[in-house]
């Protein structure tokens, strides 16, 4: 088999989430235990530590592995889903699985793959434990796909849990209150694990205490860890910090959107637990070093991306109300002229709550991704236009935008959202 074929094999013949929304999704850990067990449990072979969240899992993930990179270890990190290639998903110090290996392990093992039929995602998991297991990495940096009790990561036993943010998304599945919510990411909270969470949330703590509680779990929240002192937005996002285990840090994140506050925050305080419960000897000037190169190091795409800066274009995966509502704070700052919005969504989000967020002033494109799931840009302009957000519609995200390049004036700002898979779909993201 060829790469293409392999992928076009997973594709088609295992449950994908995001061509097929709830019914690709196999709550509970029987399947992905089986199927390590085809595969000699390589979860097993590494140190993990694991991460939950509504969003800002996917931007900790990525600090996270950057800052053990420049300490010298050989990190793993699997995350999902992947913008441009399915390859993004497993990465070792920043670089890709290779196309080779995942077209082999895929065509020796398709046996297995066809006795315990297992979803797309129970399948790329188990595939990067083991690559991580075979390549003998220091540690493994797991992202959960959706929520984490049930997530297929949660086969791990991490030495150290991280939450970020509770918010609504995927409610037919993780339950309809923040509670709910909160509760399906305080499943990755294992016995005697400890658990950092980046944002005090006071009508969820309690259920994050209870679960470290009840597992014998150190817990702590980065705000008490942490004094924010000063911060600036430039090139960077500066932050001054004053930690306490590591003293004043001076940050400098690639990553300038707000959002990144918080989990920054997070990722500060959780080195300080790691470290001082002897987890792993990191170094305060190796932790700023390692936020600072994280774009480098890592190559994460799509958070608060300038992709151009004359005329300005910004492209965000933000699709959730949280995520889109810190998104447009984010924006107001960064506008100068007119806003011109083109926005894509998958037709299982609650639509409603996002497009009451946006701002009714902009100018709109409506788009749809090149996924079975997404909301028809018709039916997505009409449902707008319901909630006094007036614009047109334009299936492909590069026409949309090549027809506000041709419309905006010299000040004026694109923002392209809505959904991870039109930002993937952008051609100036590499």
């Amino acid at each position: 088999m060829t790469y293409d074929e392999v992928i076009h094999f997973l594709y088609n013949s295992l449950p994908v989430f995001h061509r097929e929304g709830k019914k690709a999704y196999k709550p509970g850990l029987d399947n992905i235990a089986s199927l390590c067990a085809q595969l000699n449990d390589p979860h097993h072979a590494f140190k993990s530590l694991h991460i939950a969240g509504t969003n800002g899992k996917g931007s900790s993930s990525h600090f996270i592995a950057s800052i053990l990179q420049e300490h010298g270890f050989k990190v793993g990190l699997y995350t999902s889903p992947h913008l441009k290639s399915f390859t993004e998903r497993i990465k070792i110090n920043g670089k890709e699985v290779s196309k080779e290996w995942v077209t082999s392990f895929v065509s020796d093992k398709k046996n297995i793959i066809q006795e315990v039929s297992p979803s797309f995602f129970e399948w790329t998991v188990a595939m990067a434990f083991c690559y991580f297991k075979e390549q003998q990495v220091d540690w493994a940096i797991i992202e959960t796909g959706l929520g984490g009790r049930l997530d297929s990561t949660n086969i791990i036993m991490p030495l150290g849990c991280l939450i970020t943010n509770i918010g609504y998304d995927h409610q037919d599945i993780l339950g309809n209150s923040l509670g709910e919510i909160a509760n399906e990411k305080a499943g990755i909270i294992k016995l005697g694990t400890p658990v950092t969470i980046s944002e005090f949330q006071p009508e969820i703590s309690g259920i994050f205490i209870d679960k470290a509680k009840e597992n014998q779990a150190v817990i702590q929240f980065a705000k008490e860890e942490n004094t924010l002192i000063k911060v600036s937005r430039g090139h960077t996002l500066d932050m001054e910090v004053e930690s306490k285990h590591f003293g004043k840090f001076k940050i400098a994140s690639p990553y300038v959107g707000t959002y990144q506050i918080h989990n920054i925050l997070g990722v500060l305080a959780w080195c300080g637990q790691l470290a001082s419960m002897g987890i792993i000897d990191l170094k305060k000037d190796i932790i700023e070093l390692g936020i600072k190169n994280s774009r480098i190091n890592t190559q994460l795409k799509g958070r608060f991306e300038m992709i151009s800066n004359d005329p300005k274009v910004i492209a965000d995966t933000a699709h959730n109300e949280s995520g889109i509502r810190l998104l447009m704070d984010q924006i107001k700052s960064e506008l100068i002229g007119d806003l011109w919005i083109i926005l894509g969504m998958v037709a299982d989000k609650d639509l409603d709550l996002v497009l009451q967020i946006l701002p009714k002033n902009a100018d709109y494109i409506f788009c749809e991704p090149h996924n079975p799931r997404s909301l028809k840009a018709s039916n997505l302009l009409s449902i707008a236009q319901k909630n006094g957000l007036m614009g047109t519609a334009i299936k492909d995200v590069n026409e949309a935008i090549a027809f506000v390049k041709n419309k905006m004036k010299q000040d004026d700002l694109i923002l392209v959202t809505g959904s991870t898979y039109l930002i993937a779909e952008i051609d100036e993201i590499s």
